[in-house]
């Protein structure tokens, strides 16, 4: 298994052998990249993932094969050869053709005519030794077959089945579908406005081998909507003549009956068979698609520059209901709250920027964060005309998913005296000071920077996503003291159960002064503590080391360090001149090697650093308010809101959003719109040209 596992994936077989020994025994894919570089050669947490993917997808092969080596045996008909080709296959699809021969079926035609005894026959035909095959015929007649055709007919349909089930035969329409497969779609009549949305897909024929994945979804939702008709298929007759190549072994009479089991076999059992794996194959990919870009989408969406800890007013706009004011202090804690009414109906901007200014000075306001939905870009133009009695820094926050999360038990939990629109205003707020921490709040697939996120698979999805957030979440590190218990839970080896046991240990014995104290958390044992504890920062605690990526197995190494330099630990941190004087060669161990000396002084050099970038003020083009004042050629700030495979939305500062296509992105070919853009960038784009019956905007970056 580990032999073949590192040759799919093209890594050291020892290294994949390693790493299987870390997963099996309890460890997590961030503590093996992130702590065991020496035994893994080096992976990353895509590598790593990846191999235990292939792990569980081969475990679940060795269970299918002990199912289908059972069924076979209980019927008696296990052969030595066959047991070898089904133990050998690495492949589930071999597998499943080895065993449909024998595979229980539900009442066929098949079973019907070998009831009416007409097996021999089919057997006879078969061979296709029979010259005269009504002579052949003729001896199977009975109350139940009457004339010599009714007794073909049954013959073919065991025919029929026989070649449906011959590896070969499988094997080679597989290929027919891969290589020449064209997807049919066209719309249902009288549902041409009904399905307005999509009308690209209307009439499509296409090489399913070259149909993008986006595009597939978007047809496959069309027509599980009763929108279109779809289907993927090679052609026939081609593909029926390649099976009668090497099937067709006779002429004459002979050969007619073969012909017309294998016409019969293609277009009743074998066409469709091979179709739906065919099609579910392109599901498959399209999924994996979908959601590869989903996931980078959220990775760049949770590392989001944080404003920091600074006390921050949000905003949650709104016209007729007003816009929601909260006050936050450093820790996101509520201050204040109230409702202005800047906008239409009631116009009461004056008012609304005399009890702004007020809330500003009376709580020290640092930061504004403003929700980008319903009247964000008016509320962003009311500040402008603002002068705050002190430096105030305005930013446009993204608001997906905020409203989810205002009206979750948990909301309710932390506020039960606030309502949705007061949770969601500080929802936006938390997201400012802090993205990461506020939206492992929020389901994953519900901040909505995806794709077709409900036509993909859910548990795939699901894990995928809930691997990127804890890639994000270790990645950053956690304070120990001030997380909430949805941070923790993503954290390596904790969970819920024991991030709900942290929190409660915290509350009820006060806040935790060393990663050590964490062992008194009920149920928190050894394991647990190897694969958190590197992860979870200490400020001002009694071991400096503590609020380090510097994991407690390492402590020993990092005192000896500073002996060598004649420091202490605590004078050693941040010290560059003297980290420098440190040989890493005499601290290597059996256990211990450069790339893990190379990592803590990496770490001693900026300790608890921050991987994320500081945010930018930003401001959209104060001209543009509504779709009607754009025209084709200007130039426009924008930010990038979503990105897909063919392309990226960006948000110019109106209702509508513009579309980057891949091909306006770059002056070079670029294939995947992450190689150049990224979630939440800043950038000047022109418009290209505009759609005003369907509102679209198609925009360019490389035309500026």
């Amino acid at each position: 298994m580990n032999q073949y596992i590192a040759q799919q994936l093209q890594l050291g077989e020892k290294a994949v052998a390693n790493t299987i020994e870390l997963l099996e025994g309890g460890a997590t894919i961030p503590f093996i990249s992130r702590y065991r570089k020496e035994a893994t050669s080096h992976l990353d947490e895509v590598q790593v993932m990846a191999i235990q993917q292939w792990l569980h997808k081969l475990k679940e092969l060795e269970e299918r094969k002990n199912t289908v080596l059972k069924s076979i045996s209980e019927q008696g008909t296990l052969t030595d050869e066959l047991q070898a080709k089904i133990l050998s296959t690495k492949d589930s699809a071999t597998l499943e053709d080895l065993y449909l021969p024998y595979k229980p079926k539900r009442r066929t035609k098949a079973t019907i005519a070998r009831e009416k005894g007409l097996e021999p026959l089919a057997k006879i035909l078969m061979s296709q030794r029979a010259n005269d095959p009504q002579r052949s015929a003729r001896q199977f007649l009975s109350k139940e077959v009457e004339n010599e055709e009714t007794a073909l007919q049954g013959a073919r349909d065991i025919m029929a089945e026989w070649i449906s089930e011959r590896q070969n035969v499988r094997d080679t329409v597989r290929r027919a579908f891969k290589y020449d497969a064209i997807l049919s779609s066209k719309v249902v009549k009288g549902k041409e406005e009904e399905g307005e949305l999509y009308r690209d897909y209307f009439k499509v024929e296409q090489a399913a081998k070259h149909v993008s994945s986006h595009r597939f979804l978007a047809i496959q939702r069309a027509t599980n909507e009763g929108i279109l008709r779809t289907s993927v298929q090679p052609d026939a007759e081609a593909a029926r003549e390649r099976l009668e190549h090497f099937l067709v072994q006779s002429q004459g009479a002979a050969a007619e009956q073969m012909e017309l089991a294998i016409k019969d076999s293609y277009k009743r059992l074998i066409s469709p068979s091979i179709e739906n794996e065919y099609v579910g194959e392109m599901k498959q990919k399209a999924d994996e698609e979908a959601i590869r870009i989903f996931t980078k989408n959220l990775r760049q969406l949770l590392l989001a520059p944080p404003a920091g800890n600074k006390r921050t007013l949000a905003i949650d706009p709104g016209f007729r209901t007003g816009c929601k004011v909260v006050c936050l202090d450093e820790k996101g804690d509520l201050l204040n709250n109230c409702t202005i009414y800047p906008h239409a109906p009631q116009h009461k901007d004056k008012e609304a920027m005399r009890k702004l200014s007020q809330l500003i000075e009376t709580y020290k306001i640092e930061n504004i964060a403003i929700g980008n939905g319903t009247a964000g870009r008016e509320t962003e133009s009311l500040m402008k005309r603002m002068h705050f009695p002190h430096e105030v820094a305005v930013y446009v926050v993204n608001e997906n998913g905020a409203s989810i999360y205002s009206a979750s038990a948990e909301a309710r939990a932390e506020f039960p005296d606030y309502d949705v629109t007061v949770r969601g205003a500080i929802s936006i707020g938390r997201r400012l000071i802090d993205p990461l921490a506020e939206l492992v709040k929020i389901e994953p697939k519900s901040i909505g920077v995806g794709q077709y996120q409900h036509d993909v698979n859910q548990t795939l999805l699901a894990e995928s996503l809930q691997r990127e957030v804890e890639y994000c979440v270790n990645l950053v590190g956690v304070d120990l003291n001030t997380a909430s218990y949805h941070l923790l839970a993503y954290v390596s080896g904790i969970g819920k159960t024991m991030a709900q046991r942290i929190v409660e240990h915290r509350s009820k014995n006060g806040l935790f002064t060393s990663r050590a104290a964490l062992k008194k958390v009920k149920g928190l044992g050894a394991k647990t503590f190897e694969q958190c504890a590197g992860f979870l920062r200490i400020r001002n605690g009694e071991e400096p080391l503590d609020n380090t990526a510097v994991h407690p197995e390492s402590y020993t190494i990092v005192k000896e360090m500073a002996q060598s330099t004649g420091c202490s630990v605590s004078e050693l941190i941040s010290q560059s001149h003297l980290i420098k004087q440190i040989k890493l060669e005499d601290f290597v161990t059996t256990k211990v090697g450069l790339p893990t000396l190379q990592d803590i002084v990496k770490e001693l050099e900026k300790p608890g650093r921050d991987p994320r970038p500081k945010p930018k003020v930003f401001s959209f083009d104060s001209a543009i308010n509504k779709f009607e004042d754009l025209q084709e050629g200007m130039t426009l700030p924008g930010i990038v809101n979503n990105i897909a495979k063919f392309g990226a939305f960006v948000d110019i500062g109106i209702k509508e959003n513009g579309l980057l296509h891949v091909s306006e992105i770059a002056d070079r070919y670029i294939s995947d719109p992450t190689e150049e853009l990224s979630l939440g960038q800043q950038l000047k784009v022109k418009i290209i040209s505009l759609d005003k019956e369907r509102k679209r905007i198609a925009l360019s970056l490389k035309q500026v």
